[in-house]
């Protein structure tokens, strides 16, 4: 865009994201660019804020001491934080939809190598239960998921994956024991979907679904996948039916759900499909996430769609958090749930757009995105370093391999 003559970018994320933007416009050599956040408070992340706590820094140095070593660090963090971890520890991005793959292909390209993952502390133990699982299946289940490991090298592996035990995304924290209950006594016999960040609970519960060919467990693409493939196989049968699916995942995803099931059930009818099938998305959460409403909203109030007596009803029903209108608009559903996010407004953008290049700009100080001026201690820039293991993932999604430089500098820390 840069390149292309824009002059100003607007970042509708949480501060990391546009940081990220700002030092990678300045390394590039386009510092007269200006970039916004879509808030005058900070909007943090938590699972961004983990990795940049002493206790990852605690978490890394205990990597340099165990060689070789190679850091995995989740993609929701920043670019500072993926610089200085880079600078600690051969460090590789991954995103959840990579990230068994990725910790896989690490271990079979890199003889004897301990792999530290962070900083999503149910992530990293989903991981860790995936490959104790993985352990107990055949040679050929195993090949299925990676080609170049067996059960030996499984078994050997399981001690050499550490993961950091103090992060979380506050979205996926809803999907504790407190689910996993309701869950099991109300839809034991549904389709079952969990996210890699949930907690181990869930993850467990789909795992065991997936096992009898009821359940999914991975990225919101996987989820998605799973669910769209069910649903065609239910219109390529043509016999009336239910299907229902647990959603062990944000509730913004749910647009992207409803989006593709309509266009399997449409491109059904259209091709000759008589069957009534009839589709159902359960999002289940913790008790402690439901609120009551005290009064009707305005809004419903003065809906000319509702009767005198249906306004009334409103007073107590439970609210829970869901795709509200103007969320979950991304391909996936992304991050509509997370309570950040939300703190990007339609107002912001406005003003933003409305004040950008006129005399009355520098009101926009407060939206400006940070800027880092200091370079690492090996003398690179934050921007040089903090991407580097984004190369390095992108790299690995293209090929399928290690990038051979990385490879040497996980080497080059024991000697070799």
């Amino acid at each position: 865009m840069a390149e292309s003559g824009c002059k100003f970018i607007t970042v509708l994320g949480v501060d990391f994201m546009s940081e990220n933007v700002r030092a990678i416009l300045d390394q590039a050599g386009f510092g007269e660019v200006g970039v916004y956040r879509m808030a005058t408070e900070k909007i943090g992340c938590s699972l961004a804020e983990a990795a940049a706590s002493p206790k990852y820094l605690q978490f890394l140095e205990a990597a340099t001491r165990s060689q070789p070593s190679l850091h995995v660090i989740y993609i929701n963090t920043s670019l500072q934080t993926k610089a200085q971890s880079h600078e600690l520890v051969p460090t590789i991005t991954c995103t959840s939809s990579n990230v068994v793959q990725t910790v896989l292909q690490a271990f079979a390209q890199i003889p004897d190598l301990t792999v530290w993952y962070g900083p999503d502390s149910y992530m990293g133990a989903n991981l860790a239960e995936l490959f104790r699982q993985m352990s107990n299946m055949t040679d050929a289940e195993i090949a299925e998921i990676h080609p170049m490991h067996d059960k030996n090298t499984m078994k050997s592996l399981l001690h050499r994956l550490h993961f950091f035990h103090d992060g979380t995304c506050l979205v996926h924290d809803l999907f504790g024991a407190d689910v996993v209950r309701r869950v099991q006594e109300g839809y034991c016999d549904s389709f079952l979907t969990a996210h890699f960040e949930v907690p181990g609970e869930m993850f467990s519960l789909a795992m065991e679904a997936k096992k009898r060919g009821m359940g999914v467990v991975g990225s919101t693409q996987n989820i998605l996948d799973f669910i769209t493939q069910n649903v065609q196989e239910a219109v390529r049968r043509d016999i009336d039916g239910r299907l229902q699916f647990v959603l062990g995942t944000e509730s913004g995803m749910v647009t992207a759900i409803v989006s593709a099931i309509r266009n399997v059930l449409t491109a059904g009818k259209s091709n000759g499909a008589r069957a009534n099938i009839e589709v159902e998305i359960i999002f289940p959460v913790s008790s402690n996430s439901i609120s009551k409403s005290n009064s009707i909203s305005k809004t419903a109030a003065s809906s000319g769609d509702l009767k005198p007596d249906e306004r009334t009803n409103f007073t107590n029903l439970s609210i829970v958090p869901g795709v509200s209108s103007g969320e979950g608009c991304s391909i996936h559903g992304g991050c509509a749930s997370c309570p950040y996010m939300k703190m990007n407004s339609l107002d912001s953008l406005l003003k933003v757009c409305h004040l950008v290049g006129t005399s009355k700009e520098a009101l926009l100080s407060a939206y400006r995105a940070q800027r880092f001026d200091k370079s690492m201690l090996s003398g690179h820039s934050i921007a040089d370093l903090g991407c580097e293991p984004i190369l390095h993932m992108r790299h690995f999604q293209s090929t399928g391999k290690l990038p051979e430089n990385l490879v040497r500098q996980v080497l080059s820390k024991t000697g070799h």
